[in-house]
Protein backbone atom coordinates (compact mmCIF):
# COMPACT_ATOMS: atom_id res chain seq x y z
CA UNK A 1 0.00 0.00 0.00
CA UNK A 2 2.67 2.61 0.53
CA UNK A 3 4.42 1.27 -2.71
CA UNK A 4 1.90 2.17 -4.75
CA UNK A 5 0.69 5.49 -2.96
CA UNK A 6 3.03 7.70 -5.07
CA UNK A 7 2.42 5.83 -8.33
CA UNK A 8 -1.55 6.58 -7.48
CA UNK A 9 -1.09 9.39 -6.78
CA UNK A 10 0.84 11.43 -9.98
CA UNK A 11 -2.02 9.35 -11.61
CA UNK A 12 -4.66 11.41 -9.68
CA UNK A 13 -3.25 14.33 -11.77
CA UNK A 14 -3.96 12.00 -15.28
CA UNK A 15 -7.52 11.49 -13.40
CA UNK A 16 -8.21 15.89 -12.98
CA UNK A 17 -6.84 16.84 -16.64
CA UNK A 18 -9.79 14.28 -17.80
CA UNK A 19 -12.20 15.45 -15.26
CA UNK A 20 -11.48 19.00 -15.58
CA UNK A 21 -11.63 19.11 -19.27
CA UNK A 22 -14.60 17.44 -19.76
CA UNK A 23 -16.26 19.36 -17.24
CA UNK A 24 -15.45 22.68 -19.06
CA UNK A 25 -16.10 21.50 -22.51
CA UNK A 26 -19.60 20.01 -21.02
CA UNK A 27 -20.80 22.66 -19.72
CA UNK A 28 -20.85 24.72 -22.93
CA UNK A 29 -22.21 21.75 -24.52
CA UNK A 30 -24.55 21.80 -21.47
CA UNK A 31 -25.64 25.47 -21.49
CA UNK A 32 -25.91 25.77 -25.13
CA UNK A 33 -28.46 22.23 -25.39
CA UNK A 34 -30.18 23.68 -22.46
CA UNK A 35 -31.47 27.03 -24.23
CA UNK A 36 -32.13 24.97 -28.08
CA UNK A 37 -34.59 22.52 -25.25
CA UNK A 38 -35.87 25.87 -23.96
CA UNK A 39 -36.77 27.20 -27.26
CA UNK A 40 -40.29 26.72 -28.78
CA UNK A 41 -39.55 25.43 -32.01
CA UNK A 42 -40.44 22.03 -32.24
CA UNK A 43 -37.16 20.90 -34.45
CA UNK A 44 -34.97 22.92 -32.53
CA UNK A 45 -35.96 21.40 -29.28
CA UNK A 46 -36.46 17.96 -30.42
CA UNK A 47 -33.24 18.00 -31.83
CA UNK A 48 -31.83 18.93 -28.55
CA UNK A 49 -33.98 16.58 -26.47
CA UNK A 50 -32.58 13.56 -29.03
CA UNK A 51 -29.00 14.62 -28.32
CA UNK A 52 -29.60 14.17 -24.45
CA UNK A 53 -31.63 11.09 -24.71
CA UNK A 54 -28.97 9.40 -26.72
CA UNK A 55 -26.23 10.08 -24.25
CA UNK A 56 -27.55 10.10 -21.06
CA UNK A 57 -30.08 6.52 -22.44
CA UNK A 58 -26.49 4.62 -23.37
CA UNK A 59 -23.53 3.59 -20.94
CA UNK A 60 -20.43 5.62 -20.76
CA UNK A 61 -18.32 2.64 -21.40
CA UNK A 62 -20.21 2.22 -24.73
CA UNK A 63 -19.76 5.39 -26.00
CA UNK A 64 -16.04 5.36 -24.96
CA UNK A 65 -15.67 2.30 -27.35
CA UNK A 66 -17.71 3.87 -29.83
CA UNK A 67 -15.75 7.32 -30.41
CA UNK A 68 -12.19 5.11 -29.88
CA UNK A 69 -13.19 1.85 -31.47
CA UNK A 70 -15.95 1.88 -34.03
CA UNK A 71 -14.72 5.91 -35.74
CA UNK A 72 -11.57 4.22 -36.13
CA UNK A 73 -12.75 2.17 -38.45
CA UNK A 74 -14.82 4.30 -40.52
CA UNK A 75 -11.83 4.86 -43.66
CA UNK A 76 -12.77 8.62 -44.79
CA UNK A 77 -12.15 9.40 -41.14
CA UNK A 78 -8.98 8.71 -41.45
CA UNK A 79 -8.07 10.70 -44.51
CA UNK A 80 -9.62 14.01 -42.64
CA UNK A 81 -7.86 16.21 -40.07
CA UNK A 82 -10.10 14.66 -37.42
CA UNK A 83 -8.48 11.20 -37.37
CA UNK A 84 -5.27 13.57 -35.84
CA UNK A 85 -7.44 13.57 -32.79
CA UNK A 86 -9.19 9.97 -32.80
CA UNK A 87 -5.74 8.18 -32.74
CA UNK A 88 -5.20 9.80 -29.54
CA UNK A 89 -6.81 7.66 -26.33
CA UNK A 90 -6.65 10.70 -24.47
CA UNK A 91 -8.93 12.94 -27.33
CA UNK A 92 -11.18 10.36 -27.46
CA UNK A 93 -11.63 9.67 -23.75
CA UNK A 94 -12.68 13.51 -23.48
CA UNK A 95 -14.94 13.75 -26.01
CA UNK A 96 -17.12 10.42 -24.90
CA UNK A 97 -17.05 12.11 -21.18
CA UNK A 98 -17.96 15.48 -22.36
CA UNK A 99 -20.65 14.78 -24.93
CA UNK A 100 -22.16 12.60 -21.99
CA UNK A 101 -21.90 15.61 -19.01
CA UNK A 102 -23.35 17.67 -21.45
CA UNK A 103 -26.08 15.70 -22.11
CA UNK A 104 -26.71 15.48 -18.28
CA UNK A 105 -25.84 19.19 -17.77
CA UNK A 106 -28.22 20.57 -20.38
CA UNK A 107 -30.78 18.87 -18.19
CA UNK A 108 -29.70 20.24 -15.02
CA UNK A 109 -29.86 23.29 -16.40
CA UNK A 110 -33.12 23.40 -18.71
CA UNK A 111 -34.90 21.96 -15.35
CA UNK A 112 -33.77 25.14 -13.17
CA UNK A 113 -34.63 27.80 -15.99
CA UNK A 114 -38.16 26.50 -15.95
CA UNK A 115 -37.72 27.29 -12.13
CA UNK A 116 -37.35 30.61 -12.71
CA UNK A 117 -40.46 32.14 -11.46
CA UNK A 118 -42.08 34.49 -14.36
CA UNK A 119 -41.98 37.43 -12.18
CA UNK A 120 -38.57 37.66 -12.65
CA UNK A 121 -38.40 38.44 -15.82
CA UNK A 122 -41.53 40.14 -16.12
CA UNK A 123 -39.70 42.97 -13.79
CA UNK A 124 -36.64 43.08 -16.02
CA UNK A 125 -38.93 44.01 -19.01
CA UNK A 126 -40.54 46.28 -16.82
CA UNK A 127 -37.45 48.06 -16.14
CA UNK A 128 -36.81 48.58 -20.02
CA UNK A 129 -34.27 45.55 -20.06
CA UNK A 130 -33.68 43.67 -23.20
CA UNK A 131 -34.96 40.30 -23.57
CA UNK A 132 -30.97 39.19 -24.33
CA UNK A 133 -29.54 40.90 -21.69
CA UNK A 134 -32.29 39.37 -19.77
CA UNK A 135 -31.57 35.84 -20.36
CA UNK A 136 -27.93 36.29 -19.93
CA UNK A 137 -28.00 38.84 -16.45
CA UNK A 138 -30.94 37.44 -14.75
CA UNK A 139 -31.92 33.79 -16.29
CA UNK A 140 -28.35 32.12 -16.78
CA UNK A 141 -26.83 33.44 -13.53
CA UNK A 142 -30.20 32.25 -11.38
CA UNK A 143 -30.28 29.17 -13.26
CA UNK A 144 -26.76 28.43 -12.38
CA UNK A 145 -27.78 29.02 -9.23
CA UNK A 146 -30.52 26.95 -8.90
CA UNK A 147 -28.55 23.98 -10.77
CA UNK A 148 -25.41 24.07 -8.09
CA UNK A 149 -26.37 20.90 -6.02
CA UNK A 150 -27.55 19.27 -8.67
CA UNK A 151 -24.18 20.05 -10.63
CA UNK A 152 -22.73 18.95 -8.01
CA UNK A 153 -24.00 15.49 -8.13
CA UNK A 154 -22.72 15.17 -12.01
CA UNK A 155 -19.11 16.20 -10.99
CA UNK A 156 -18.93 13.84 -8.83
CA UNK A 157 -20.45 10.90 -11.07
CA UNK A 158 -18.13 12.65 -13.88
CA UNK A 159 -15.53 11.90 -11.72
CA UNK A 160 -16.19 8.13 -11.02
CA UNK A 161 -16.90 8.12 -14.51
CA UNK A 162 -13.42 8.51 -15.61
CA UNK A 163 -12.36 5.55 -14.18
CA UNK A 164 -13.36 4.01 -17.29
CA UNK A 165 -10.49 5.71 -19.19
CA UNK A 166 -8.58 3.22 -18.41
CA UNK A 167 -10.05 0.75 -21.23
CA UNK A 168 -8.31 2.35 -23.65
CA UNK A 169 -5.21 2.10 -22.18
CA UNK A 170 -5.18 5.95 -20.19
CA UNK A 171 -3.26 5.69 -17.23
CA UNK A 172 -5.60 7.46 -14.57
CA UNK A 173 -5.62 5.73 -11.30
CA UNK A 174 -7.83 2.98 -12.05
CA UNK A 175 -5.56 1.96 -15.24
CA UNK A 176 -2.37 2.87 -12.71
CA UNK A 177 -3.79 0.30 -10.24
CA UNK A 178 -4.63 -2.14 -12.47
CA UNK A 179 -1.05 -2.28 -13.23
CA UNK A 180 0.13 -2.32 -10.23
CA UNK A 181 -2.28 -5.16 -9.54
CA UNK A 182 -0.48 -7.11 -12.32
CA UNK A 183 2.60 -7.14 -10.66
CA UNK A 184 1.96 -7.53 -7.56
CA UNK A 185 -1.43 -9.58 -6.97
CA UNK A 186 -2.48 -7.48 -4.51
CA UNK A 187 -5.95 -6.17 -5.71
CA UNK A 188 -7.71 -5.41 -2.28
CA UNK A 189 -4.78 -3.08 -0.75
CA UNK A 190 -3.98 -1.36 -4.30
CA UNK A 191 -7.65 -0.93 -4.76
CA UNK A 192 -8.11 0.43 -1.22
CA UNK A 193 -5.51 3.29 -1.92
CA UNK A 194 -7.31 4.03 -5.43
CA UNK A 195 -10.58 4.36 -3.48
CA UNK A 196 -9.07 6.28 -0.70
CA UNK A 197 -7.58 8.87 -3.46
CA UNK A 198 -11.34 9.30 -5.34
CA UNK A 199 -13.05 8.94 -1.91
CA UNK A 200 -10.95 12.49 -1.18
CA UNK A 201 -11.23 14.41 -4.22
CA UNK A 202 -15.16 13.61 -3.54
CA UNK A 203 -14.96 15.14 -0.56
CA UNK A 204 -13.63 18.37 -1.46
CA UNK A 205 -16.18 18.43 -4.45
CA UNK A 206 -19.04 18.42 -2.20
CA UNK A 207 -17.83 20.39 0.26
CA UNK A 208 -17.17 23.46 -2.70
CA UNK A 209 -20.40 22.93 -4.13
CA UNK A 210 -21.64 23.54 -0.31
CA UNK A 211 -19.64 26.32 0.01
CA UNK A 212 -20.88 28.07 -3.56
CA UNK A 213 -24.37 26.85 -2.48
CA UNK A 214 -24.27 29.04 0.69
CA UNK A 215 -22.29 31.90 -0.99
CA UNK A 216 -24.65 32.74 -3.52
CA UNK A 217 -27.65 31.50 -1.68
CA UNK A 218 -30.22 33.61 -2.28
CA UNK A 219 -34.27 34.30 -2.46
CA UNK A 220 -36.05 34.80 -5.93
Amino acid sequence: MISSFPKLINATFVTLKLLSASLLIGIFLGLFFAILRINKNVFVNKFAYGYSYIFRGTPLLVQIFIIYFGLGNIEWLRTTFLWSILKEPYWCAIIAFALNTGAYTSEILRSAFQTIKPGVIEAGKSLGISNSKIFYKIQIPIAIRQSLPAYGNEIILMLKGTSLASTVTLMDITGVAQKIISTTFRPLEVFIIAGSIYLFMTFLIHNLIKYLEKKYSFQQ
